[in-house]
């Protein structure tokens, strides 16, 4: 199986500063997405320490360095444990950096990303940022939001819809650099040819629902560039309220069909 993919990051309409950031790597099938928070720029320091850090780890560990594990195994492939390891060592990093700097203090990184092994996705979020899965002409979200919103909806408190709407939507209940350890979700799907794994920021999945997200995906279907163009100009026209990221994965059969 080949992939493709293309990314786009946007301060929006109503921000000054841009606390995304976003690593596109195919050379080691790698694609991560980091929203920071935290006053004076302190969330542009987290998310990129994110985003660095498990990259640098990720490059490492997939060139046959010697790595050492942060954390425990989960059981899971040796990839996908390490990409959990990366996220853990993410977050060490973060957390230390904020104990430093009395400017850094609570700052922290919402992350989602997706490694691409032969046939299949390995997956792992924290927080509210998020991962769709587009088959065929079907979205499923396959991350789980860490938020506060979230559990009522799952004790029965709140409906979807209410949640969407709630003055508490934004409050996460994980995030990386919070606490000296963090719990990371961690899976792995298998791919078939012409899937779409679709990672964003909680600036993208705020404004546009599943049907919008689904409906640019298949009208650019051939061009994974424009689709994010059209995501993030789709949410910027619903009024841009955060910075606004997503990275599209596609899966290309070898024999170049989607």
């Amino acid at each position: 199986m080949r992939y493709v993919a293309a990314g786009k990051t946007d301060v929006g309409k109503k921000r000054q500063g841009n606390e995304d950031r976003f690593c596109l790597d195919p050379a080691l099938g790698l694609y991560v997405v980091a929203d920071g928070m935290g006053g004076h720029a302190a969330g542009e320091v987290a998310s990129r320490l994110a985003v660095e850090t498990i990259q640098e780890r990720m490059g490492k560990y997939l060139s046959g360095a010697d790595s050492a594990m942060v954390g425990p195994a989960v059981g899971g492939s040796a990839e996908g444990d390490f990409l959990l390891s990366s996220i853990q060592q993410a977050n060490r990093i973060i957390f230390d950096a904020a104990k430093d700097r009395r400017e850094y203090t609570g700052m922290g990184t919402t992350v989602v990303a997706a490694l691409t092994q032969d046939e299949r996705f390995v997956l792992a979020h924290v927080g509210d940022s998020r991962i769709y899965r587009i088959r065929g002409e079907q979205i499923e979200q396959i991350s789980r939001d860490h938020s506060f919103v979230q559990q009522q909806v799952d004790n029965g408190m709140m409906s979807a819809a209410e949640a969407h709407q709630s003055q508490y939507r934004h409050m996460i209940t994980r995030a990386l650099g919070l606490k000296e350890t963090v719990e990371v979700d961690l899976s792995e799907h298998p791919a078939r040819a012409g899937d779409v794994v679709l990672l964003c920021s909680d600036g993208l999945s705020d404004l546009l629902d599943d049907e919008e997200m689904l409906a640019d995906v298949l009208a650019h279907a051939e061009d994974i560039d424009e689709t994010c163009r059209a995501l993030v100009d789709r949410a910027n026209a619903k009024g841009g309220d955060d910075n606004i990221t997503v990275l599209v994965v596609r899966a290309v059969g070898d024999g170049g069909v989607a």
